[in-house]
C-alpha cells in the first residue's frame, strides 16, 4: 500500500495562502467585496453561503480566471495577482470546477496521465507512483482505469476529477462543489477522502453549499453572503452557531 504523503505534497509546513481585501466587480457590478482569507499547509478551509454569494467567483479569482478590481493573493510569500493561469499551476496551485470538465472521450487513466502532464519529465516510475496513490485514494477509479470517463457515473467523475488534479501534485488543492449532485452515501465517500489528503500537508480551500458537509470535514470556515464575509471561525464553533444551525443547517433556532 502506498502511502499518500510519499507521492503528493512532500514538506509543505511553511506554505501559505493570504488573500488580502479582495474585490471583484462585473461591471460597475460587485461580486466579492473586501474578502481576507487564509490557509496553512494540511488544513482544510470551507467557504459556504447560498447559491450566488460569490464562492465560485472566489475560487476563479484566486485561479486567475477572473481579473481582481483590488486586493492581494500572496502564495508561499509570492504575490500571484499578475500572474496568468499557466503559472499559477506551475505554483502549486490546482482548481477542480463545478462542471468536472472530464475528458469524456478518453479512459480513466488517460486522463489521469493528463493531470499529471506538467510532471511527465520527473520519469514514468514517478508517473505510475503517483497514479497508484491515486487508485488507493480513489479505488472504484482503479476496477475502471480503462472505462471512458463519459460513462462513469457522477460520484465517480468527481473522484475522476479530483485524482487529475491531484497528479499534478498540487499544494494547493481548490474543490468547487465536490458534493454536487451526488447522493448522500458518494458524498461521504468523496469527502472522506479530501479529508485523508490532511497527512499529505495539501492546504484545501473548499467551496460548499452543502453546509453540514463542509463543516464536517473542515477546521476553519467562513461564511459568505451577497460578495462579503459574513462570519468565520474554526468549523466546530460554526456548526454550533444559531445563525448557521437556523440558516443553513435545517435545523431549528436554538437560543435566540
Amino acid at each position: 500500500m502506498i502511502e499518500l504523503s510519499s507521492t503528493f505534497a512532500g514538506n509543505t509546513r511553511a506554505l501559505s495562502l493570504e488573500v488580502s481585501a479582495l474585490s471583484v466587480r462585473y461591471g460597475l457590478v460587485s461580486a466579492l467585496e473586501d474578502i481576507n482569507l487564509s490557509i496553512r499547509a494540511g488544513q482544510i478551509v470551507s467557504v459556504i453561503g447560498p447559491n450566488g454569494a460569490g464562492k465560485s467567483t472566489l475560487l476563479n479569482a484566486l485561479m486567475g480566471l477572473l481579473q481582481l478590481h483590488q486586493g492581494s493573493v500572496i502564495w508561499c510569500a509570492s504575490d500571484l495577482t499578475q500572474l496568468q493561469i499557466a503559472d499559477r499551476v506551475q505554483q502549486g496551485i490546482s482548481l477542480v470546477p463545478e462542471k468536472r470538465e472530464l475528458f469524456t472521450t478518453l479512459s480513466v487513466e488517460d486522463n489521469l496521465r493528463l493531470g499529471g502532464y506538467c510532471r511527465q519529465f520527473l520519469g514514468r516510475k514517478h508517473m505510475r507512483d503517483k497514479m497508484e496513490s491515486v487508485f488507493h485514494l480513489f479505488p472504484r477509479l482503479l476496477e475502471r482505469r480503462n472505462q471512458l470517463s463519459g460513462t462513469l457515473s457522477g460520484g465517480e467523475r468527481q473522484m475522476l476529477a479530483i485524482g487529475r488534479a491531484l497528479m499534478a501534485e498540487p499544494k494547493l488543492l481548490m474543490l468547487d462543489e465536490p458534493s454536487l449532485g451526488l447522493a448522500p452515501r458518494v458524498t461521504k465517500e468523496v469527502l472522506r477522502a479530501i479529508s485523508s489528503l490532511r497527512q499529505t500537508g495539501v492546504a484545501i480551500l473548499l467551496i460548499e453549499q452543502n453546509a453540514r458537509a463542509a463543516l464536517q470535514v473542515s477546521d476553519y470556515a467562513y461564511l459568505l453572503e451577497n460578495g462579503k464575509v459574513t462570519l468565520q471561525g474554526p468549523s466546530q464553533d460554526l456548526i454550533n452557531n444559531p445563525k448557521i444551525i437556523s440558516t443553513y443547517l435545517g435545523l431549528p433556532k436554538q437560543g435566540l
